[in-house]
């Protein structure tokens, strides 16, 4: 299969691909930092060595930048897989963090998926095959304090997560939104969290593949998962 992962240099984004190279696929990565990515490409390809691992640096909050990665993927052929988990969290209320904010995360954590996604549908629509994941929160469901862009940019996705599958459903295209609770990854770098309160990569990684592994005849439309003990 053809898996084409976002934001994948690191934390959820890294374990998904990881868990989809034990099948020996073929896999795309991007993220913004270039370094990180290629090492990042390298140390899995060396792990997994009958997987396939091809990166390009992109930065998703730029749709001219989205555009070049989409067709770059294209020319590999038309994506089985998509995961839309590029995203970025800045903690603040709505009446006091910066301005400029919002737009900034909106782009990162909304149009980044629209953007791409709308570049490899009309191939993956030709095909009537594939299945669409947009990785987006436990503050998609629920608003919180501290929240502030981030909540908001994780609603809007969930809002495209529905409207895409009510498209595509007649077109033999899946669309799977995740919600994670609190996920020991990059977001929560400089917060003091005891390890065993908080869920592992690897536990959407198993989600998102076992949800990617049902006949065509089923989908999962929602995955949430949270740890234990609660939200924190």
């Amino acid at each position: 299969m053809l898996i084409i992962i976002t934001g994948s240099s690191k934390g959820i984004g890294k374990a998904i691909a990881a868990q989809f190279a034990k099948s020996a696929n073929t896999i795309l990565l991007c993220s913004r930092g270039q370094k990180q990515l290629y090492d990042t490409v390298a140390n899995l390809q060396t792990e997994f060595p009958n997987a396939t691992f091809k990166g390009k640096p992109c930065d998703m909050s730029n749709k001219a930048d989205v555009i070049e990665f989409a067709n770059w993927c294209l020319k590999h052929g038309t994506p089985d897989i998509v995961v839309n988990n590029a995203g970025e969290f800045t903690p603040g209320s709505i009446h006091e963090e910066a301005d400029g904010v919002l737009e900034q995360t909106i782009e990162t954590n909304l149009y980044s998926a629209y953007h791409l996604t709308r570049a490899l549908l009309p191939s993956m629509i030709e095909k009537a095959h594939g299945h669409i994941f947009n990785i987006c929160s436990i503050a998609s469901l629920n608003a919180y304090a501290n929240g502030g862009s981030y909540s908001i940019s994780k609603f809007a996705l969930l809002g495209f997560s529905k409207n895409l599958r009510e498209e595509l459903k007649p077109k033999g295209i899946k669309v799977t939104a995740v919600y994670p609770g609190a996920t020991l990854s990059s977001s929560w770098d400089g917060f003091d969290i005891d390890p065993k309160r908080i869920m592992e990569v690897e536990d959407v990684a198993k989600m998102v593949f076992a949800a990617s592994q049902l006949s065509t005849m089923a989908v999962v439309e929602d995955i949430i998962l949270r740890p234990q003990l609660g939200d924190l």
